[in-house]
């Protein structure tokens, strides 16, 4: 790869440069209230003066299972920025516990991410830490540093330990769903339940499958955004704590380099993280989130990017969901990211700059991968495609998502009747029922869950199997949404469907009995319903009442956008005005 397009960074500055020296080094008044309430704090002038002033912008709480370990990780943050000749702050933020916040997490990412852009704005800082790894705290921590544009780095929260039960491993999600589709069919025993309940959380850490965490620590990674191997680091290694104080050190370095997000995060960047994600065996929320991060980054990333990767790079990650017995900890023994990075590289940008300073095929040279069942080869893989595919037609015409590698091969193609169902509580009363009308041919669906229906486009999607076919022995149907569903999730479902069944999208037209048909290969998905009876449903169409009339819910559902769009608000897009004002410091 040439070694001569990426952004390299600015001449080193001085201290008189340094943004936090516009709050302490005036001889005003104003300067002096700035300095006497830190010394009020008990600090001295000499542990500030001429020094980068660090945000460690932190997303632990009492409720956040992911990142317990925050708690004490902070310490060992601030070590290294000490060590380093700066001076940390921490800043806690929205810490978005995807087991706990409902309706869903995703109401909140954009709240994380306006916390972070103002955070590191309004506060005296010159370079930001950002600790998070729980599904939305990683892109809504990205997405707010990048629109402040200061100097920044992100520590992963690294992957819990695997899961155990009766000898054998349990991953996150995935084995939740399996086991409560065995009880429901009558295959194991409330003690049984409560046995896997007990032994698939060892530890603090994020999921250990290749969920939506472990994919967007990688992504964030792939894009230059953490320090070479971190994003697979489990959460209870001791390497995870050098990586903590690493990243501290290093940040401090980057402040005097002037090394911002929008130099890393360039089109290319975006493309490796694509890349990566699909070589990964990815959630399927990535295509979201990561386009969300590369418009805020002024890269016109869209789902037309995420088909071509899909069309190129295997899955060559051996993780549950997609791959057959491996969790994140078999992973990162087996070499981690920068092992399988190292065996896609002929689909990487390598000239790449990264928060090392080095560029992305500086930072895996010399990777090597110690399991090849676990880190497969590009001619030995998972799966012959991407993690995903985008699929259009008349029900999607915006597009939606299928995770091939972790579904029922038999329906890639397939053709159906829909069983319709217009919320979540009556579809699951409903599958519950034995005496229900459907067949493993049926497609079921569900809508109004999508970005201002759910409302935040909960993880619904994988619908759960009706108990009649659980006991009649299946374990996968076709299913479709325009919600979202867990990175941990399988089966063949497809996803996002845009635009939304709430505000109209083909979805509402939709009838119980109509035929559905999807083709993965051909990346089609159609109800086959003339054009004709579709027009004349639509004028018949209501739209539904209204979810929210006051307050962050009203916000969200106002300036929302759609699944292709990357769910972020209009108004923090690049093209609505400059993404950064500095605050006048009177």
């Amino acid at each position: 790869m040439a070694s001569d397009s990426s952004p390299k960074p600015a001449a080193r500055k001085q201290a008189k440069d340094l943004r936090s020296a516009r709050w302490f080094g005036p001889a005003d008044l104003r300067s002096f209230g700035h300095r006497s309430r830190a010394m009020q704090m008990g600090y001295s002038p000499e542990e500030w003066q001429g020094k980068p002033i660090i945000a460690i912008v932190n997303t632990w709480s009492d409720l956040q299972p992911c990142h317990a370990h925050f708690k004490t990780r902070v310490e060992d943050v601030k070590r290294g920025i000490l060590m380093a000749g700066g001076f940390p702050v921490e800043l806690p933020a929205l810490s978005v516990s995807e087991s706990y916040v409902k309706p869903t997490t995703m109401m909140y990412r954009n709240m994380l991410a306006m916390e972070t852009e103002e955070l590191l704005r309004s506060h005296p800082v010159d370079g930001a830490v950002l600790m998070g790894g729980c599904d939305k705290t990683t892109p809504g921590l990205l997405l707010g540093a990048t629109s402040m544009n200061i100097p920044a780095i992100f520590v992963p929260a690294g992957p819990m330990l695997r899961g155990n039960f009766q000898g054998k491993y349990l991953g996150s999600g995935s084995d939740s769903w399996k086991y409560w589709d065995e009880l429901r069919a009558g295959k194991i025993t409330e003690e049984d339940w409560h046995g896997v309940e007990g032994g698939i959380a060892r530890s603090y850490g994020t999921c250990m499958t290749m969920g939506t965490a472990s994919t967007m620590t990688a992504i964030a990674e792939a894009a230059g955004m953490v320090l070479p191997g971190g994003s697979s680091i489990p959460a209870a290694d001791s390497g995870h704590i050098r990586l903590a104080s690493e990243s501290g050190r290093r940040i401090v370095e980057m402040v005097w380099e002037d090394l911002t997000p929008q130099k890393i995060q360039t089109r290319p960047a975006f493309e490796n993280a694509i890349a990566v994600a699909m070589a990964m065996g990815c959630s399927t929320n990535a295509i979201i989130h990561l386009i969300a991060m590369a418009r805020r980054a002024g890269q016109d990333i869209g789902l037309d990017d995420f088909e071509r990767a899909s069309r190129k790079v295997p899955v060559i990650g051996n993780v549950r969901p997609s791959g057959t017995a491996y969790l994140m900890e078999d992973f990162f023994y087996a070499g981690g990211i920068r092992g399988l990075m190292d065996r896609i590289r002929q689909h990487l940008r390598l000239d790449c700059l990264t928060v090392s300073g080095k560029t992305l095929g500086e930072n895996i040279e010399g990777a090597k991968v110690f399991n090849d069942d676990v880190i497969r080869t590009t001619d030995n893989p998972i799966y012959g495609e991407g993690s995903l595919a985008v699929l259009k037609g008349n029900l999607a015409p915006d597009g939606c998502v299928i995770k091939p590698a972790a579904m029922d091969q038999r329906f890639l193609k397939h053709s159906g009747p829909a069983l319709v169902f217009d919320d979540y509580p009556s579809m699951k009363k409903a599958v519950d029922d034995e005496n229900l009308d459907i067949t493993a041919d049926h497609v079921l669906v569900l809508r109004n869950a999508g970005p201002q229906g759910g409302p935040g486009m909960p993880e619904w999607g994988m619908l759960p199997m009706p108990k009649k076919l659980l006991k009649e022995g299946h374990r996968d149907m076709l299913r479709l949404s325009d919600a979202r569903m867990s990175g941990t999730s399988y089966g063949a479902c497809v996803l996002h469907v845009a635009p939304e069944s709430y505000i109209g999208g083909p979805l509402a037209l939709l009838k119980t009995g109509d035929i559905v048909s999807i083709d993965v290969a051909a990346r089609s998905i159609r109800m086959e319903v003339s054009d004709e009876e579709l027009a004349r449903r639509r004028a018949e169409w209501v739209p539904p009442p209204v979810r929210f009339e006051r307050g962050y819910g009203w916000v969200f559902t106002k300036h929302i956008q759609q699944a292709s769009e990357g769910c972020d608000f209009d108004f923090l897009r690049t093209d609505f005005g400059a993404p950064v004002s500095e605050p006048v410091i009177y």
